[in-house]
């Protein structure tokens, strides 16, 4: 069994995933990354800055929309570390569009990664938890999953879905000592925004109080503040990390 507590992190190896996992690693997480495509450069890369912050990581090729592929990567963490102590939701993809023009496919691919995979993963890990008596949650919602935005009906459900189960989840687990909570990015400068004309992203930045994006570290420091002992009564909360864009 690993000595250091243990992170889980879907879709963990680029954006907001892989700064969460040299964010927990930098706190002495030793961390299990799950990813479905990725360059072997590119999973090297991040398995030496995992290194070099002196813990343990383990890579899980594998579907989260597919319940039998959480199973096994969950027993495949579990077999390398011993236990998981934080499970971080973060997979998800994005098939934008008008309801009009929104094929059926790319609605539901959306919801069986989005927020049926937050489900087959956190089914999966949840038994663990219980048995320690002990673990965090975490969940990436949206933004979107809150106030709606025109073109993203499929990904605005995934987000709000996420949020209605982290909150009933919570009360479920509380008495284990199971903390459930989610974080709600609105704009972050990923690889998907650095694609916006400037015009698009003035427009974007005149909704944001702070006048800018965020970044992905900044999103991974507050789910660092939930995945430590700093937040331990705190549970069922939904933290909007926006700028101040939906206040």
């Amino acid at each position: 069994m690993s000595e250091n507590k243990v992170a889980f992190i879907t879709g963990g190896t680029r954006g907001i995933g892989k700064e969460i996992a040299l964010e927990l690693s930098n706190n002495g997480f030793d961390i299990a990354v799950n990813y479905i495509v990725e360059t072997e450069e590119n999973m090297e890369n991040l398995r030496n800055e995992l290194k070099e912050n002196g813990v343990k990581c383990l890579f899980v090729k594998g579907d989260v929309s597919n319940f039998e592929d959480c199973e096994r990567m969950t027993e495949e963490v579990i077999k390398e570390f011993g236990r998981i102590d934080v499970l971080v939701n973060n997979a998800g993809i994005t098939r934008d569009g008008l309801i009009l023009r929104m094929k059926k496919e790319d609605f539901n691919s959306v919801i069986n990664v989005n927020l049926v995979g937050t489900f087959n993963v956190t089914r999966n890990v949840i038994p663990y938890m219980v048995k320690q008596k002990s673990g965090r949650i975490i969940s990436l919602a949206s933004v979107v999953g809150v106030a709606g935005n025109a073109g993203q009906t499929n990904y605005s459900a995934s987000k709000a879905g996420i949020i209605g189960f982290t909150k009933s989840l919570a009360k479920e687990v509380a008495s284990r000592n199971i903390l459930v909570n989610a974080v709600a990015p609105g704009f972050i400068d990923t690889n998907m925004t650095s694609v916006l004309s400037d015009s698009v992203k003035e427009n974007i930045y005149a909704q944001i109080p702070l006048r800018r994006m965020g970044s992905p570290k900044e999103v991974a420091k507050v789910v660092k503040f939930l995945a430590g002992d700093d937040s331990s009564y705190v549970t069922g909360q939904v933290i909007h990390i926006d700028g101040g864009m939906l206040m």
